[in-house]
């Protein structure tokens, strides 16, 4: 049945700020699924409260409503666009589906003869339901772990009675496993019980026997309406059941599976998405398997929508789900549908891979002092990378190179474990540096029957473990002269980077990319195709690996090398790596305008990232997609390979800019402001000594490099007192101190997570008012394209802080001062692209905090709330292909747009919520308002000191 000519016009519903448990997968999701309905020329109405994101700006939809996730907020646009004929909630995580409930209870689908798609509202209740969810499963013959609902505390007690400890419970209708836990002694059980029934909005929870130790699976499903179902990928958690999905290292395809359990398992995961309801689209199904020879499975749960895994099975087969799952909802079967890499074949397969995947969660603990960093059925990772490899050993490795943890890999950098009690602790609690812990016990002997008696990860994981050890044992009986090709072939296909053998052998990095050089093993570049070569891509996406050398019939020997490099013109866009607070989704956005900018120029574009929940790892957003580690090694070889006019790096946040220093230092052209420049910004006393010269105020300082310095500088500078290293992300260390003890133990600390840094002191201006002005400049003229004044005094980090554009209350006098020195700053700096400078205003007089010539946090919001392109512009800029003066610039803002950020404090108990100069906040939401009147402002302007801190 071709696609259903009755919809024209279709609502979709975001999933809001980025919060732990629904981060910008979702954003992922919905912009392809927009993207997906404007192909079939389908009207598109989208409401999203997020800024920072791809999904809302203007291009994506034909109508984008940023407003916040509420049935008033439905109401008005319903009202406003009568012809709706439909909702696709599926896009938007649990906060969608949520939202979408409410609506139908309420009534207003049916008020306004609005059709649901791809759901049924029976298929939401039944899988959220945990005691429906049950007795449906018995119904259809699918196992489940011994359960019962518990709606009051009385019997949830009598429950525990019953099963005996150890047990899970399980909060009905709440997202990213909110309120769930493991309880292994009963003096924990009646704080935990309460807590889940706290958190479920319908205060219910399901109390499971735990199926501790028991492996985890998960499937992705998409159906048609005609009842054809394909399974698009297979996902093994490495970490067996009671840590969450979302915490858990995932591998594709699965690895321990055999092919007897994997087909029954298949059987039953078409079987429950049938049975909860007739319709098309997406769902993600989660299953427990027994560790034993029985493989005995259990059904865990089945989510009826595009889930965080949807995003991860996308990237890791390259086919679209979420894409496809939208042409699914309108009426389209997968015979129909064509593979989107392939674009010869048809939708209705199920994709084969020839490598491996491998996915570890990010986390942020430093951002949550005293917070309990074991992982469990709560979710409390805020990012993912993912590795493809032709092997597991060389995912994991590429995976762990990805995180931007300060390691190399798994191994082979000295920043391992050695203390017998700590990495039993860590194994036994799984902490969320176990990937690497696992190597540690190894190392120190401790037997694979112990860690897996430990940890229940399955042998062959760990086996793969002791490969990769004693093949590391093995290269440190050489040196770099005496290392045989063989040897190092098989460290670089087992993924050990040119910095960790380096380590092995003693000598320096740059020698053991030389020797690779000479003894030619080079990288070479394989497709992700979805069907493992069996039909020719269209469609170029690649991930890097290393082969032997093939000898042809006439004797010349080579390497096949997928990525064939064009003659055209070329520019290399940097991405973001894991989002984290402090560099979330909104860098994706200015990466991804970046490419489209760089296309209008007429450039090739190349695009590096090792993100799978962007929208910039997307297989047609570049012309070209390298997946891989933003980690030099990488990033060198794709550039030897595709020789581009040069590199953007101010658009991938923190993580591009730290790679600047090295593509200066090879000779590789940094597009728009150069390296010195960037370079003498980040230097706190380099960049004081240009504001001196300019005659711009700044508070006093001092810069430190140790405990000594500092306490001589105090005598110096008043206290309180800000310190600062130089090179963070998001405030990282940054912390206000009112006296030298406070001052020395900070120092002592922050040396300690971050060695050899330059640390600046300044005196604190306390009570002083904060603004922040972000603008274009092309060495010649600056644009300013918006000024946003903090409601919260000076001292909160600008991403924890509510802010206003344009500004509410500044003077004349300030604002002219604040425009005087953008440009100053700006010219000063050789800036060409895009500039952030944050303010302190006191007593009238404006002080200059700090300059970031790069893309900042603020940028989406302020294009958003103005309706301006401003990336595309400055992207133009960098390239030297246009002026400032070239732009017809026009904002358009009625009234006052508020950024406000929003917090994961729940998923955190016992955490200190007060908020100071280190960003806490995972995203934020925006709030139009057309006056200062307005109730929100007013409350938010009444309590802007309540969470200050030092």
């Amino acid at each position: 049945m071709p696609k259903n000519n009755n919809l024209k016009s279709i609502l979709i519903i975001g999933s809001g700020p980025i919060v732990i448990g629904q981060a910008c997968e979702f954003d992922y999701a919905g912009t392809q699924a927009l993207r997906s309905l404007r192909e079939d020329g389908i009207e598109t109405i989208l409401i999203n409260s997020n800024p920072a994101t791809i999904m809302t700006d203007p291009t994506m939809a034909d109508h984008v409503y940023l407003k916040p996730l509420t049935t008033k907020s439905l109401i008005e646009i319903l009202k406003e666009h009568p012809q709706i004929d439909a909702v696709l909630p599926t896009m938007g995580g649990q906060t969608a589906l949520n939202l979408c409930i409410e609506a139908d209870e309420k009534g207003i689908w049916e008020d306004f003869g609005v059709k649901l798609i791809g759901v049924d509202i029976n298929a939401i209740n039944i899988t959220e339901d945990r005691e429906q969810f049950r007795e449906l499963m018995l119904k259809i013959g699918v196992g489940m772990a011994p359960q019962a609902t518990a709606t009051s505390f009385l019997k949830g007690k009598e429950i525990a009675q019953e099963f005996g400890f150890p047990l899970v419970i399980r909060a009905s209708y709440t997202l990213g496993g909110a309120g769930a836990s493991i309880v292994h002694k009963e003096e924990d059980y009646d704080d935990l019980l309460s807590r889940g029934l706290e958190i479920s909005p319908i205060h219910e929870v399901m109390i499971d026997k735990a199926l501790i130790g028991w492996k985890e699976y998960e499937l992705e499903l998409l159906r048609d309406k005609n009842d054809n179902v394909v399974i698009i990928c297979t996902i093994e958690n490495m970490d067996p059941m009671g840590i969450h999905t979302g915490d858990s290292i995932t591998v594709a395809p699965a690895m321990t599976l055999s092919d007897e359990t994997f087909q029954r398992m298949r059987d039953m995961a078409i079987k429950m998405m049938r049975s909860i309801g007739d319709f098309a689209g997406g769902c993600n199904v989660q299953f427990a398997v027994s560790p034993d020879e029985n493989e005995d499975i259990i059904a865990i749960e089945i989510n009826p929508r595009v889930s965080r895994s949807s995003a991860l099975a996308s990237k890791a087969t390259g086919y679209p789900i979420a894409k496809i799952a939208a042409k699914l909802a309108i009426g389209y079967n997968l015979d129909e549908l064509e593979n989107q890499i392939t674009k010869s074949t048809s939708a209705l397969f199920e994709p084969a891979l020839d490598y491996v995947i491998v996915k570890i969660p990010r986390w942020n603990f430093d951002k949550f002092e005293g917070s309990d960093r074991t992982l469990g059925l709560q979710m409390k990772s805020v990012g993912e990378v993912m590795g493809i490899g032709r092997s597991f050993q060389e995912a994991l490795q590429k995976a762990t190179q990805s995180l931007e943890i300060k390691r190399n890999g798994l191994g082979a950098d000295g920043k391992g474990y050695k203390d017998y009690d700590q990495i039993i602790q860590k194994l036994t609690y799984a902490s969320w540096d176990r990937v690497f812990v696992i190597y540690d016990a190894i190392q120190l002997g401790i037997p694979l029957s112990r860690i897996h008696e430990i940890t229940k990860i399955d042998m062959w994981f760990l086996k793969q473990y002791e490969e990769l050890l004693s093949l590391e044992r093995e290269i440190s009986n050489y040196t770099i002269d005496n290392l045989d090709k063989d040897l190092l072939l098989e460290a670089k296909q087992k993924g050990f980077a040119d910095r960790q053998v380096a380590y092995m052998l003693g000598c320096l990095e740059s020698e053991v990319y030389n020797k690779r050089d000479e003894l030619n093993i080079n990288r070479v570049y394989k497709l992700v195709d979805t069907c493992a070569a069996e039909f020719k891509a269209q469609t170029p996406y690649y991930y890097s690996t290393f082969e032997n050398q093939v000898e042809r019939p006439d004797g010349t020997k080579y390497t096949d090398n997928e990525s064939e490099v064009s003659d055209k013109k070329k520019i290399i866009v940097l991405g973001s790596g894991p989002n984290r607070i402090g560099q979330g989704i909104e860098f994706d956005y200015c990466c991804v305008h970046g490419v489209l900018a760089a296309a209008e120029c007429g450039y090739e574009t190349i695009m590096i990232n090792c993100n799978p929940e962007t929208v910039s790892t997307d297989f047609d957003i570049a012309d070209k997609l390298y997946f891989e580690p933003v980690f030099w090694e990488h990033i060198y070889d794709i550039i030897r390979h595709e020789k581009p006019e040069g590199v953007i790096v101010q658009l991938g946040g923190q993580t591009a800019l730290k790679l600047a220093e090295k593509l200066d230092r090879y000779g590789i052209k940094i597009m728009g402001t150069s390296y010195e420049a960037l370079d003498l910004a980040e230097d706190r006393g380099s960049f004081s000594t240009l504001l001196q010269e300019n005659n711009i105020p700044y508070p006093e300082f001092g810069t430190a490099e140790n405990a000594d310095q500092a306490l001589a500088l105090a005598d110096e500078l008043d206290f309180p007192i800000l310190v600062r290293p130089s090179y963070v992300l998001g405030g990282q260390g940054m912390k206000i101190v009112i006296n030298k003890q406070q001052l020395e133990t900070h120092v002592v600390d922050l040396l300690r997570s971050i060695p050899n840094n330059k640390l600046l002191l300044d005196h604190y201006l306390d009570g002083a008012i904060e603004a922040e002005a972000d603008a274009i400049c092309d060495g010649e003229n600056v644009y300013i394209i918006g000024i946003m004044e903090h409601i919260e005094p000076c001292g909160i980090h600008s991403g924890d802080s509510n802010a206003l554009l344009p500004p509410f209350n500044l003077g004349d006098l300030v604002l002219q001062q604040i425009k005087d020195h953008t440009h100053k700053i700006a010219l000063a700096l050789k800036t060409v692209g895009l500039i952030n400078i944050q303010f302190a205003i006191k007593d009238d007089k404006v002080f200059i905090i700090e300059a970031n010539p790069r893309a900042s946090r603020t940028v989406p919001f302020i294009a958003k709330a103005y309706g301006e392109p401003y990336v595309n512009y400055a992207t133009k800029v960098m390239l030297g292909e246009n002026k400032v003066t070239d732009f017809d610039f026009n904002p358009q803002l009625k009234g006052y747009a508020i950024k406000q950020p929003v917090f994961s404090f729940d998923k955190f108990h016992n955490v200190n919520k007060q908020l100071g100069p280190e960003m806490k906040s995972t995203g934020e939401s925006i709030l139009f308002i057309d006056s200062l009147r307005d109730d929100e402002f007013y409350d938010l302007y009444a309590r802007r000191k309540m969470y200050l801190t030092s």
